[in-house]
This record gives structure tokens, C-alpha cells and sequence, in this order.
């Protein structure tokens, strides 16, 4: 039976009520209670608290730590002075992690974090429990104003968020983050790693009566939403946090059995030796140790004999994290442009003669910018690495087909020698040759010179002696050592020859890499691209690993990334331990179980004396 316009009217009316109503409930979010970037949540709505804290842990006591260099701002966006230690603590974010799974992360301000099927947006929606220390709500706006200005005031969280295009509230306490494109997964995650500040105060009037300004660093006790409060300082020597009785989140899932300590007190030492004497003395109650040296000669007092201190080598932190510790040549200076030149430079590192001097035997030579992980690159690339690097064969050295990256070794004078007889040989091929004791460029005369600069006297012992090899071919090479302020200011500026820089990876490499390795980060002041690196095939394959519909593409674009990174000599790799060497006083207890990935330092920790 034929339809009448009045029924056919019914049904299109009622067929377009449906269709709105279908199209609000596939708009409706779908909330998760947290994100994770490469495997399934391991904890379930309803969980209490994480599996590595001691629900149970005493509240109390103050936790005594040190520091070296000094520090002038409180304010946690602002990519300018230096930035007094802890202040994490004061502060949230939306998302807090869980040391015993990779990659995963759990509401914190944000109760739940909901993403379309391609990734375009991630929504967050805030607690309605979650409060400013002055006991106003966390809102959108706070939220917003925040991603705004870190994008606006620090470089490096600009690069690290450039895919974001906006924020904006989108629902009483739902903020939304939109991108520029899609399946980029690990989004949502970074952006719950975003310190949230608040609007208000930043935007109100100080105690001398002057509007606040976030542009600018400030000594005034910042207010945050966090555990901890600023209780006292003295600028640039110490700072004190204390735990605050009305922090709005302290029963929360992800807070149990941490947060522990009464106060944590930070105390500012201008030389690593002396801070380590304060610890000695009792005057500190936990170290991580960072001289290998030391770690195996330097722990015979007293209070180790008798137990009062414990040392101990820990894995776990290093199990989820590649290193790449290097001396790093600036390619925006011209005699660091050549790839041979920066080659010959590794081969006078003799890394076998320090490591027997200096280190009694205790490192091992890096030669990935992943170490240590699985998305290490190793032998010649095979399978859909292979294939990935054939893509780009136009833009890449024959080598990275042809030749496994290796590092020269040394040890003996016999082997030293040879390296410095193919250091000669690498620098002869860009151009330079030993003329009169001196290293000299043939087309322009102009002697090789450059200078390394360090942050801290402790580097010296491997530097100098790394100096003192290239004089033996010619070669001006000069340590300087400069307060941490200057280093600072250098390094966010690209002022200087040759740094020392540690690169730490996730089991997610992602957007950082763009700020590490990209064209895009390589003029801009303040990223992590200290070498320089403007590279075409580079730029492609950290795009690869961003957008790789799925784990095993991400890890052979990974490798490839890696190998092509090798092949370009930007840095003279160093060393690396695998494990974290740690050593605490019986005044704090640790947890009677590690987390998989961390120590839990110092959030799942406790006062011996509050348990008292």
C-alpha cells in the first residue's frame, strides 16, 4: 500500500528523531578511568590502590634530600630560570602513572579520558571532589589556561603538544583537546601529563598588590592543587614542602599508601662531593649515586658497616627506559657539519682505558639511542625494517644497509693508537690534515678548536682525559665548567660546541622524537635537538613512529629511526649502568616490593619514625 505525504511525513519525522538521537549517543563520550598507549589496562573500574604501595604506609615525619646548583623561579610552565626541585609536588596533573605497567595512566583531576575511533580529540572530564588548595573547584578553564600558556612559554612543551590544535571546555566539567590529525595514540596520554595550574591566581594580585604575571619567574609560594604546599625557603639554598591535612585527594585510588611524608626539605649543595658528604653525615636520608667510583670505594663508613645505611643496585627503573648518554657536537657550528668529521671524533674516546681508571669496569659502552630496550637496532636491518629504510633508500647513506653500527675499542695503547690513526684518516677525507702539530683545515688553514661544556666537575674525569687523546692528533679540544644557571641559559640557546646530554626514551617513543631529532625543533631555542639534526628521511621516519597503526610497524620504525640516527655520527655515545645504584638511611622504609618499572621514590616511601 502506497504511503500518504502525511504517513510519509511520520515516518521521515520519526526517522530523523532517530537519527539525532542515534548521532548524540555515538557523540557521547565514552569515559575510561585511564589510558594506555600499548596494551590493555592492568587495573579495573573500582581498583583500590595500586599493587606496589603499602595502603597502610604511616603519615608523618620529614624527608631530608639535597640538590646541586641553585634556584630562582617557582613558576612550573615557564621555560626561563631554574626551577626549584620538587615542585611537582605541589601540583597535579590529569593523569597520574602506575610504576608497574608500561605506558599507563590513571585519572587523577580527571576522573576519565574518552577519545573518537581515529583519535581526532580526547576528552577529559575533571573530578567534582578536585580542589585548589584555597578550596576553589578545578575547572575547564584552569585546564585550558594552562595548555595555552605552557604551549605559549616553553619551547620545549610547544614542540611536544604542536600537534594540539586547541582546548576547549565542552561541558561543565569536560575539557576537550582537539588535533590537527588523526591516530596520533599517544595524545591523549601526553596530554594527561599536563601541569595544571590555576586560572585564578595566576590572573590576581600578589601580597605586594601587583597582578601576578606567568611570564615571568616568581619567588612567591605558588598555590597548586597537590598534596604539598611551599612552606618555607631561603632562594636558591633550600625549600621546604609540607603534606596539607586538607588536600582534597588524599583518599583517592592513585593516592593510597602514598604521599606519606609530613615534609620533604631540599637543601642546595654547588659541588656533587660536598652534597654527597651531606649525606654522609647524616644530614640527607637518600642518594642516588651517579659515580661508579664511588659506588665502589666510597661506602665504607660507619653507618654502612653497621646497617644504619642500606645500598642497593636497582633494575627496575631502567627496565622500561632506553638511554642515550652522549657528548654531543653542535651541527650548527661548521666544523661539526661533515658526518666524517664527527665520526673520527668517536674514535678518540677510549672508553675501555676510562672505564678500567675511572669506573673500575662498571659500565657498558651505549650504542643505541634506544639501549638497554628491545627497540634497540642491532646487526643489518632485515624483514619490514628493511623495507621501511628501502622506502627512503634516496635520502639515506649506503651504509645503513651495508655496515652494523659499531663503537671503536680501545684498552691497550696498541688499539688506542690504531683509533687515532683512523680519526687521521676520517678527518683527511673532510678536508683536514695535521700540519704542524696542529689540525688544520686544508682549504681555509683554520686549526680544529672547540670547546666541551659540562655542568658539572664530577664529568671532567671522562671529559678531560677524552681532550687530552685529541690533542695527540691536533686537535684543540677544552673542557669548561659553568654554574648550573649559565649551562642552563647556553644550552636553551644552542650556545655552545660540544655538550654532555642524557636522552631518555620510553617504551613509547612518540612526539619527543620530533623535538629530539625533527627539522622542525633544530632552530627552535629551547628543545631537545642539541645536535642540530635537519634531516629529511629523519623527519619521515619519526612521523613512521608516531603514526604507526600498530605495535610491531612502531617498533620497526623505531629501529630504523635508530640505525639512520648511527649512521649520521651525531654524537659520541658514553656509558650507561643497568641498574640504579641507590642509598638510604634507616630513618625512611621503602616498600617491601619495587614497582616493575621504579623504586616509587619518594611517593610510596615512609618515615621509620612515623611508624613508630
Amino acid at each position: 500500500m502506497a504511503l500518504t505525504w502525511s504517513k510519509l511525513g511520520v515516518v521521515l519525522s520519526l526517522f530523523g528523531t532517530l537519527a539525532l538521537s542515534l548521532q548524540a549517543v555515538a557523540q557521547e563520550p565514552n569515559f575510561q578511568i585511564g589510558s594506555s598507549v600499548i596494551s590493555e589496562l592492568k587495573y579495573k573500574p573500582g581498583f583500590k590502590h595500586f599493587n606496589y604501595v603499602n595502603p597502610d604506609a604511616p603519615k608523618g615525619g620529614n624527608l631530608r634530600l639535597t640538590a646541586t646548583g641553585t634556584y630562582d623561579t617557582f613558576n612550573p610552565l615557564l621555560a626561563k630560570g631554574e626551577v626549584a626541585v620538587g615542585l611537582t609536588l605541589p601540583f597535579e596533573t590529569l593523569m597520574k602513572s602506575a610504576d608497574d605497567e608500561l605506558l599507563a595512566s590513571y585519572g587523577l583531576l580527571a576522573e576519565g579520558v574518552s577519545s573518537p575511533d581515529d583519535v581526532s580529540s580526547a576528552t577529559f572530564r575533571l573530578r567534582k571532589e578536585a580542589k585548589w588548595a584555597d578550596g576553589s573547584q578545578v575547572t575547564p578553564e584552569d585546564v585550558v589556561f594552562s595548555f595555552e600558556k605552557s604551549k605559549e612559554l616553553n619551547p620545549l612543551l610547544s614542540n611536544y603538544y604542536k600537534h594540539v590544535l586547541k582546548a576547549e571546555k565542552t561541558g561543565e566539567r569536560d575539557v576537550t583537546f582537539t588535533f590537527d590529525e588523526k591516530n596520533n595514540k599517544e595524545l591523549p596520554n601526553i596530554l594527561g601529563q599536563l601541569t595544571i595550574v590555576p586560572k585564578h591566581w595566576w590572573e590576581g594580585t600578589g601580597p605586594d598588590g601587583k597582578p601576578r604575571d606567568i611570564s615571568k619567574t616568581t619567588l612567591e609560594p605558588v598555590m597548586g592543587s597537590g598534596p604539598y604546599k611551599i612552606a618555607a625557603f631561603a632562594p636558591g639554598a633550600t625549600i621546604r614542602y609540607e603534606l596539607r591535612d586538607d588536600y582534597w585527594g588524599k583518599d583517592l585510588n592513585v593516592n593510597v599508601g602514598q604521599n606519606n611524608f609530613g615534609s620533604i626539605t631540599y637543601t642546595y649543595f654547588g659541588d656533587r662531593d660536598v652534597e654527597f658528604e651531606a649525606f654522609r653525615a647524616g644530614n640527607s636520608d637518600y642518594w642516588q649515586e651517579t659515580q661508579a667510583a664511588r659506588w665502589a670505594t666510597g661506602y665504607d663508613f660507619p653507618a654502612v658497616k653497621d646497617g644504619r645505611v642500606k645500598k642497593e643496585d636497582v633494575p627496575n627503573a631502567l627496565r622500561a627506559t632506553g638511554i642515550m648518554q652522549a657528548l654531543v657536537p653542535n651541527t650548527r657550528r661548521d666544523i661539526f657539519k661533515d658526518e666524517k668529521v664527527r665520526e673520527a671524533l668517536n674514535f678518540g674516546f677510549d672508553f675501555e682505558e676510562l672505564n678500567r681508571t675511572v669506573a673500575f669496569n662498571t659500565y657498558k659502552r651505549i650504542d643505541s639511542y634506544f639501549w638497554n630496550t628491545e627497540l634497540a637496532s642491532s646487526g643489518l636491518p632485515e624483514g619490514r625494517e628493511l623495507e621501511i629504510l628501502k622506502g627512503l633508500k634516496d635520502k639515506l647513506s649506503p651504509a645503513v644497509f651495508t655496515t652494523r653500527y659499531t663503537n671503536p675499542v680501545g684498552g691497550d695503547p696498541q688499539k688506542s693508537r690504531d683509533n687515532l690513526r683512523k680519526a687521521i684518516g676520517l678527518f683527511k677525507e673532510a678536508g683536514w690534515e695535521i700540519k704542524g702539530n696542529r689540525m688544520v683545515n686544508t682549504k681555509t688553514g683554520r686549526p680544529m678548536s672547540f670547546e666541551i661544556l659540562l655542568s658539572s666537575p664530577m664529568l671532567e674525569r671522562w671529559a678531560v682525559p677524552y681532550t687530552n687523546n685529541l690533542k695527540k692528533i691536533g686537535i684543540d679540544a677544552r673542557v669548561r665548567t659553568v654554574d648550573a644557571s649559565q649551562y642552563t641559559n647556553r644550552v636553551r640557546s644552542f650556545d655552545y660546541d660540544m655538550i654532555w646530554n642524557v636522552w631518555a626514551q620510553t617504551m613509547n617513543p612518540g612526539n619527543e622524537q620530533a623535538d629530539y631529532w625533527g627539522s622542525g625543533s633544530a632552530n627552535q631555542q629551547g628543545s631537545r635537538n642539541y645536535a642540530g639534526i635537519a634531516d629529511p628521511a629523519i623527519d619521515a621516519l619519526i612521523r613512521m613512529v608516531i603514526f604507526a597503526p600498530n605495535r610491531d610497524e612502531q617498533v620497526a620504525a623505531i629501529k630504523a629511526l635508530d640505525r639512520v640516527l648511527l649512521a649520521g655520527h651525531y654524537v659520541v655515545p658514553l656509558f650507561y649502568r643497568g641498574a640504579q645504584s641507590i642509598a638510604y638511611w634507616n630513618t625512611i622504609t621503602r616498600p617491601a616490593e619495587y614497582p616493575t618499572y621504579g623504586t616509587g621514590f619518594p611517593d610510596a616511601w615512609w618515615s621509620s619514625a612515623a611508624s613508630k
